[in-house]
């Protein structure tokens, strides 16, 4: 009573008075949204690329440039986000990352695989990828960790201590900033993809993210499931699965086959034994000169920098299917592309003047990876047990990370079957096969190695959209143009 006395004392504003106030504060209101909007206008402004040289006409918006994930150390991840045209929107978002580790996505993910562009032999001009997957979704494409192709550190320390654990953590670090200044991605449909040692990445960020939304109400990162292809999954079944694949195809001796087993199954994946290192340099004398990545295609016919590459890990100590990618000549044309100073320009990229030339993948960061678990069921069966869509799909004709790895993996987790193994088309030809499991789809893509959208661009575009549309591949054919 006494309040409302109170307030019936006060002095009444003329009418005139009270529009002039209410005038000014809508005013102000107004002021305030608009250096609102301009301040996140200016992050777009500094980030949109309006085009990249050589590049062909597009219907569709593009922004790349760096978030820091450690101002200490000055830890700073490059990403390229190629959105989907603006009648495809409101679509979901997907983070797809490539592995090694030390591999940039950049040179694998979005210029050789799913981007929207592909790169011309001449390493200055690009053409539309006809099977881009950012029709359908916003494509995040991601370089990490520090030291990946743009991805830099101010901290030498930081490329001799990389690791799966600090890649997780710096990645979604990189997430929650990078919402920030994309907020209208905030609470989209959110998945994240990738392939080959990101077998590790994807499922070790996407249990960072599901754990960090658990105590939240309605998190603004809308994590709905991830998919992994040719990916790193269980290091004993892995090496079983791989050298059998070996074995079958004809590429190893039957002694040779006997000698792996007998040296490396029990090994790590990233730090193989004397005797496995041993093992494993006479199947590569064996194996001779093929695309290890793609086994029935021709190399390129120049010196491969990734057979190169390879012979350079065995003497380290490293996996030799983990360390690369696949190469015909792709890769040499990204290394020309991403090297002129006026593509760097138009992609915002190396603004520190790293003092390297930019590489499809880190040796330095391979060479001395620390932490590199064993196996990652663990975490398929805790994000499985959460309810998340989970796929994985593999190239059959994939020797590095080869679909036997992948199945033998699969089958230790012991999921129930839920629609058992059969073929899927694309229009009247088999595209693969798949089956599905509680909890988890299987897809193969026949003929493809392990760059699975660069060796089947249609086939991984129907992939990519029955993933996301939740539907089981397509197991009967129907009336369509082929390619």
């Amino acid at each position: 009573m006494e309040q409302s006395r109170m307030a019936s004392r006060r002095p009444r504003l003329p009418l005139a008075r009270v529009v002039q106030v209410q005038l000014v504060l809508l005013l102000g209101l107004v002021c305030r949204l608009r250096s609102a909007a301009a301040a996140e206008a200016s992050w777009f402004a500094g980030d949109r690329i309006s085009r990249l040289p050589g590049q062909p006409p597009v219907d569709f918006d593009m922004y790349a440039g760096y978030i820091t994930v450690d101002e200490q150390a000055g830890r700073a991840l490059f990403y390229w986000l190629q959105e989907a045209p603006a009648a495809a929107q409101p679509a979901p978002l997907v983070l797809w990352l490539n592995g090694g580790p030390g591999c940039s996505s950049v040179a694998y993910g979005a210029s050789e695989e799913l981007g929207a562009f592909r790169i011309r032999p001449d390493g200055a001009t690009l053409f539309l990828n006809d099977y881009r997957w950012n029709k359908v979704a916003n494509i995040l494409f991601l370089d990490s960790p520090a030291g990946v192709g743009f991805s830099y550190t101010n901290t030498t320390s930081d490329l001799y201590n990389s690791g799966d654990n600090r890649t997780a953590h710096d990645s979604y670090k990189f997430l929650v900033k990078w919402f920030e200044r994309f907020p209208q991605y905030k609470y989209r449909d959110f998945y994240i993809a990738g392939e080959s040692y990101a077998g590790h990445y994807v499922p070790q960020l996407s249990q960072l993210v599901y754990r960090k939304n658990k105590d939240v109400e309605k998190p603004f990162i809308n994590f709905k499931g991830y998919m992994v292809g040719n990916g790193v999954m269980d290091d004993y079944h892995d090496y079983i699965g791989t050298f059998e694949y070996w074995w079958n195809h004809g590429i190893v001796s039957d002694d040779t086959y006997r000698l792996l087993k007998a040296s490396c199954v029990h090994d790590s994946g990233e730090h193989p034994t004397p005797a496995c290192l041993a093992a494993l340099n006479v199947s590569t004398a064996e194996q001779g000169d093929i695309d290890m990545y793609s086994l029935y295609t021709p190399t390129c016919n120049e010196t491969s920098s990734a057979a190169a590459r390879q012979q350079r890990q065995l003497k380290h100590g490293h996996y030799p299917w983990m360390t690369g990618s696949y190469d015909p000549c792709t890769e040499r044309y990204s290394m020309e592309y991403y090297n002129r100073p006026e593509v760097q320009k138009a992609l915002h990229a190396n603004v520190t003047g790293i003092n390297y030339t930019w590489a499809t993948c880190s040796d330095i960061l391979n060479d001395y990876w620390r932490d590199s678990p064993r196996s990652v069921l663990p975490i398929y069966r805790e994000l499985i047990a959460a309810g998340l869509r989970i796929w994985v799909f593999s190239g059959d004709t994939d020797a590095v990370v080869p679909l036997t790895a992948t199945r033998y993996s699969i089958d230790a987790l012991g999921l129930p079957t839920t629609i058992s193994w059969y073929p899927w088309y694309d229009a009247i030809k088999v595209g693969g096969w798949s089956q599905v499991y509680k909890g988890l789809s299987l897809v193969t893509v026949r003929g493809a190695g392990h760059e699975v959208p660069l060796h089947r661009p249609r086939q991984a575009f129907i992939l990519f959209e029955h993933f996301l549309q939740a539907k089981p591949m397509p197991n009967a054919p129907t009336k369509g143009s082929l390619d």
